[in-house]
């Protein structure tokens, strides 16, 4: 039999899709008070590979790439899914959502998206949230797999994580001294 192991801390990370820099400024405040205080380290980006959220939220988009201050624990994290959901209910106009939310996490293997949406690839992990790991840590960088959304497996957004990466090691090993 397998002994339970103690499972180490992970780097918060959340995208913020959006139109209008206000309703961004906004979410990213409000967030904090899910994910805790902003890092520095940020990303800000078009949001142009796809038109999925036009309808909703009209266009062009944006997206802005954020990690949180310290380590979190991984126990109950779909219940940060269920908070940022309410966020964007709260900010919606009109029942149609001014920001897109999507928090995840990184360890020193991968990068992990919460979401509610099930499929082949991904793990019911509680209260109908389900996880993604949607880059993988190998040969010294983050790569994606057959199933990464185009903008995530690409080089902008890989090299982000990869310096988010390297802030959690860093973090992760001062903890453990």
């Amino acid at each position: 039999m397998g002994k339970v192991l103690k499972q180490e801390k992970v780097k918060l990370v959340a995208s913020i899709i959006y139109k209008s820099d206000k309703m961004r400024e906004i979410a990213e405040k409000k967030i904090e008070g899910v994910l805790g205080r902003k890092e520095a380290l940020e990303k800000e980006l078009t949001f142009d590979l796809t038109d999925y959220y036009y309808g909703e939220m009209g266009g062009p988009l944006r997206r802005k790439l954020l990690c949180f201050k310290g380590l979190a624990d991984k126990e109950n994290i779909e219940e940060i899914k269920i908070r940022t959901n309410r966020l964007e209910s709260k900010l919606a106009v009109d029942g149609k959502r001014t920001v897109n939310i999507d928090p995840g996490y990184i360890t020193e293997a991968k990068l992990v998206l919460l979401t509610t949406k099930d499929y082949v690839h991904r793990v019911h992990i509680g209260k109908k949230i389900f996880a993604e790991t949607t880059l993988h840590f190998c040969g010294g960088r983050f790569n994606a797999w057959p199933w990464t959304y185009p903008d995530y497996a690409s080089e902008e957004i890989r090299a982000y994580f990869e310096s988010v990466r390297g802030l959690y090691v860093e973090q992760l090993k001062a903890g453990r001294k």
